[in-house]
């Protein structure tokens, strides 16, 4: 199936934003050209909750929106219906439509279950992780990308709602196919993990900056450690707040970064009584997106940790989205972000202190990292 520009840039953010499926290239950050709209979502600027209306009061249609787009270049812009655009705000505030599982494809260009949450349709349905994914509806899913099939599972236009259905065919190992007929529900994505690796260390798992995320990390720092491990790979940004309140809990307070809002400079600053002592490393990759990028960024900037794994993403900008009369909401590409010492990682992505070696084990790394830091008695 063709994408038109619209759509792909729709789907690439309602796909990675979310957290929903992980492209092989995330994690050795083989992710091909920079231009490819599928690549990342857009970073909301903290402003951007209150959709402010468009000065000239214009209603565009798609075709038109996809030309102002196209005419300025911005890669990151989107144009989005009202009824989408509270679909897609509604995935940032933690929910969405689904079945509750994620795929991923590999090398081998087979689909395959990579997640299934726990009481959602599809694992009441049977489905593990590792069946392979045969069709959407009548549509081969070998033959779609990636983030098309996500788009498929969670429905478009009238489907993507609770209480829709979606046809999937599965197949476990050589077993027989199975067609199952899920009814989607509302899902709330869970961005935010925390396990205790050896020796009092918390590995604190970040995989996009939806509402509440800051909170949820400062709740799993209250559990026993002496050090952290904070990961961010494959974390596809997403809300600049929420990164910035995930920099507040290692922070006391002070610089996170800046950014440029047509030409106005916007200092964003971490709340104050975070934990500035216990020894951090920050685990990064190819995959490591926008908001993510901007609060490694800070942290090593900062010297408040190491960043171990491998160079990030580069997408170093901002989108504001305006209201426009039918209701319609029009996104922009309003700045760059900076972080405290001034970098830009537009297009360049974020270089760790301790890179890994392909193929090498990057928890093993970073657990021999805090090692070397020692950790707080």
């Amino acid at each position: 199936m063709l994408q038109t520009p619209r759509r792909a840039r729709q789907v690439a953010a309602l796909s990675l934003v979310f957290g929903a499926v992980l492209l092989t290239g995330a994690a050795t950050g083989a992710w091909g050209d920079p231009s490819d709209p599928h690549r990342a979502p857009a970073d909301r600027a903290p402003a951007a909750a209150g959709l402010p209306a468009d000065p000239a009061g214009a209603a565009l249609s798609e075709q038109q929106a996809e030309h102002l787009l196209a005419a300025g270049g911005d890669r990151w812009g989107a144009y989005y219906s009202a009824q989408e655009y509270a679909e897609f705000s509604q995935g940032l505030d933690g929910r969405y439509p689904g079945v509750g599982l994620s795929v991923g494809r590999g090398e081998d260009g087979v689909t395959a279950v990579s997640q299934v949450t726990p009481a959602g349709p599809a694992a009441d349905a049977g489905i593990a992780p590792g069946d392979r994914l045969l069709r959407i509806d009548r549509d081969q899913a070998d033959r779609l990308p990636v983030t098309e099939v996500v788009a498929r599972l969670r429905g478009q236009g009238d489907e993507r709602r609770a209480g829709s259905e979606v046809t999937l065919a599965v197949r476990r190992g050589d077993g027989p196919v199975r067609e199952l007929r899920l009814r989607r529900v509302l899902l709330d994505s869970r961005q935010v993990t925390a396990e205790h690796l050896d020796k009092g260390v918390l590995r604190i798992t970040v995989r996009a900056f939806t509402s509440g995320v800051a909170d949820q990390v400062r709740a799993a720092l209250r559990a026993p450690h002496a050090a952290v491990v904070l990961d961010l790979r494959g974390n596809s940004g997403g809300l600049l707040d929420e990164a910035v309140g995930t920099a507040g809990c290692f922070l006391d307070g002070g610089p996170v970064g800046s950014y440029q809002e047509r030409g106005e400079q916007r200092e964003l600053t971490a709340p104050s009584g975070g934990d500035p002592r216990t020894p951090l490393v920050v685990l990064v990759d190819g995959g490591t997106m926008s908001a993510a990028e901007l609060l490694a960024g800070a942290l090593q900037d900062r010297s408040r940790a190491v960043v171990v794994g491998a160079r990030t993403f580069g997408k170093g900008t901002v989108q504001q989205p305006s209201r426009l009369a039918d209701g319609a909401v029009l996104e922009l590409t309003v700045g760059r972000y900076y972080t405290p010492a001034g970098r830009s990682l537009d297009g360049t992505g974020l270089t760790p202190d301790v890179p890994a070696a392909a193929g090498e084990d990057a928890d093993a790394l970073a657990l021999r990292v805090l090692a070397g830091l020692g950790t707080r008695s």
